[in-house]
């Protein structure tokens, strides 16, 4: 037993944890912190206001909620898209020109949010029967996302143009 050494190391495992895929899990916190970040995530809960309160009427005898419908879903989609990107693997991909990708996205979805609201607003019956209550407060859920997604075009503008501090932008390995 003398010739057992002084320090043994006794850990069996590494203080690393591991991963099965081999890719990092790199997790932006500070953009959710970010006002950009903040604004995505709204975006992603108003917008899922305004589909499920269409989706819970019988919206089907009003024509104008089927683009209201199609709009708010495929933007309620791609905002979950963005928002995982963006929290995860937007380091991955510096090629990419995140502060003009963002801003396009920002700018075409207030579009498009605009147009759903104006259909929405005006669609909405005048006879207020009970499930009339959630067509009128999907006309204000539409608004409310208009304006984020306008917030969020400013945001992205500054960061186009290099005047703001957009979390997803600045850290973008150039």
């Amino acid at each position: 037993m003398a010739d057992f050494p002084g320090k043994v190391n006794t850990q069996t495992s590494s203080s690393e944890p591991q991963r099965s895929s081999g890719i990092p899990a790199i997790v932006d916190m500070d953009f959710i912190r970010s006002i950009p970040g903040i604004l995505l995530i709204a975006e992603i809960f108003v917008g899922l206001l305004v589909w499920s309160l269409i989706a819970s009427t019988s919206y089907t005898s009003y024509p104008a909620y089927g683009w209201v419908m199609f709009v708010s879903v495929t933007l309620w989609l791609l905002s979950i898209a963005l928002f995982v990107v963006l929290l995860r693997f937007y380091q991955r991909l510096p090629s990419v020109p995140w502060p003009l990708v963002l801003m396009v996205f920002y700018v075409v979805a207030a579009v498009l949010y605009i147009t759903a609201f104006l259909a929405d607003a005006v669609s909405v019956p005048s006879q207020w029967y009970l499930w009339h209550g959630h067509l009128g407060a999907s006309a204000f859920f539409a608004i409310v996302v208009t304006l984020l997604y306008g917030a969020s075009s400013y945001f992205a503008y500054l960061d186009w143009r290099g005047e703001g501090q957009n979390a997803a932008a600045s850290t973008v390995p150039v």
